[in-house]
């Protein structure tokens, strides 16, 4: 099913309702935008109609935080439906969310927890991001979570399971290079090893944040700037995958939008300084 991944569209940020403004007066130098999907599955007002008027200046993805693709009691199919509506209202780049699950019984836990890693798993994951594809008429992107406890009976690492999800299910890849760092941290894996289990041709997106260091872990909390080693990662990112839709995420502490349009100019020159080299 994945056709999407053709010509990258470029550099994008996340929408935030503090940018709003910004992004309906003048032209902003971004490429595109994200959504948060589970933001606008409402069934009308004002949030629907500063969409329509943003969708109309920038083209868009979304991105979910509650399709809970790992869920052991099946997908909601209710959340589908919604989430196929926006996906025709929006037209969007492409559709992602989490391999992770977020709660169970019904009950929205709202954290992204990771899934263990052996084979039951991977068989279950596979058969409901299909079964998801199948329902919203599109290949469904996939976002590599942050962790910080790990289960005793995964027999697998997580680039391995992750790599066996993309190719057994045939979706594609949302890569959060921060993610990544946070995670090796975490659990004490070199992050490159990981990195470069990757299959680059899966890679439709990567995502940039800051976190949160508490000195023996890291929290993935989306609310300061890039740190250096994660820069670091995404120069290797780009060397591994080449160019690809890159974009930063700020979901609290949010700064004005001219400090991320900072940091989105280093990204870009980072991605052009790999790829002029490559050509050389």
């Amino acid at each position: 099913m994945p056709t999407i991944k053709s010509d990258s569209p470029g550099f994008g940020l996340g929408l935030r309702t503090e940018h709003y403004a910004d992004f309906l007066q003048d032209p902003q130098p971004v490429e595109w935008l994200e959504i948060i999907s589970d933001n606008f599955l409402v069934p009308g007002g004002k949030p629907l109609v500063v969409l329509d008027q943003i969708r109309e200046r920038y083209p868009m993805a979304m991105h979910g935080v509650s399709l809970s693709i790992g869920a052991a009691d099946g997908l909601d199919m209710n959340y589908l439906a919604a989430l196929k509506k926006l996906a025709q209202r929006v037209n969007p780049l492409w559709v992602s969310d989490h391999l992770c699950w977020t709660g169970v019984q019904g009950k929205n836990t709202h954290d992204l927890l990771p899934l263990p890693y052996h084979d039951q798993a991977l068989a279950h994951v596979v058969r409901q991001i299909r079964q998801a594809q199948d329902f919203l008429e599109r290949p469904l992107v996939i976002e590599n979570v942050s962790s910080y406890v790990s289960f005793t009976d995964s027999t697998w690492n997580e680039w391995d399971f992750l790599r066996a999800v993309c190719e057994e299910a045939d979706c594609l890849l949302l890569l959060d290079v921060n993610n990544i760092y946070v995670s090796s941290f975490n659990h004490g894996f070199d992050p490159l090893t990981y990195l470069h289990a990757i299959p680059p041709q899966r890679v439709q997106q990567i995502h940039l944040a800051g976190h949160s260091n508490n000195g023996d872990h890291i929290v993935d909390t989306h609310d300061h700037p890039i740190v250096d080693p994660v820069w670091n990662l995404y120069r290797a990112a780009c060397e591994h995958v080449g160019p690809v839709a890159t974009m930063i995420e700020r979901d609290d502490h949010i700064p004005p939008l001219a400090e991320l349009l900072v940091e989105l100019d280093q990204a870009r020159q980072i991605a052009a300084s790999v790829f002029a080299q490559k050509a050389a």
